[in-house]
């Protein structure tokens, strides 16, 4: 083989190894994880009752949307908080809704009833929509504006009754 055979070669198993690197390094079907400011993926979920809900039936309303699960200490570590933001703005505009990515619906279910859980949850055993979103560390949260729009990404557990949280909620529902 000829120096610049060799020289071909090497470069078109250079340029192959790029392209599967490439191709394989995010998965098939999957958008990649919205950035502040842009919109959000849109989603539909079963509740308890088989009722279909969609991300979609909130739009006008301040989200909070939450990923989380049952056998997570940190997600469990800040419910009661989320609870009490559900409760504080209910009706105001603004929603708390967890999706949980837990496997085990009984475990799902008695987590719920055992903590009266007052805020919409909705679960996703297969973490479709918490991939689509770019979750990579449970408890992860989405804010997102009225317009479905991201407006703040909070990694792991937050006190969501804290002075920050209630001023920084109050100003969104403030707003336009």
């Amino acid at each position: 083989m000829t120096a610049q055979k060799e020289t071909a070669a090497k470069i078109t198993l250079l340029l192959m190894v790029g392209l599967f690197v490439v191709f394989f390094s995010q998965p098939h079907g999957q958008s990649q994880a919205p950035a502040l400011g842009e919109q959000v993926p849109s989603f539909t979920l079963r509740d308890g009752d088989g009722q279909v809900i969609a991300l979609q039936d909130y739009r006008g309303q301040i989200v909070v949307l939450n990923f989380w699960a049952t056998w997570c200490p940190p997600c469990i570590e800040e419910m009661p908080s989320l609870n009490r933001l559900q409760e504080r703005y209910a009706g105001q505009g603004m929603q708390v809704l967890a999706v949980s990515v837990d496997e085990d619906p009984e475990a799902y279910q008695n987590f719920l009833t055992q903590n009266e859980i007052v805020f919409l949850t909705l679960r996703d055993p297969n973490r479709r929509i918490s991939l689509q979103y770019g979750t990579i560390k449970l408890p992860e949260t989405y804010i997102i504006s009225r317009d479905g729009l991201l407006i703040n990404k909070i990694i792991g557990p937050a006190d969501w009754m804290s002075q920050e949280m209630i001023s920084y909620f109050d100003s969104l529902l403030a707003g336009p």
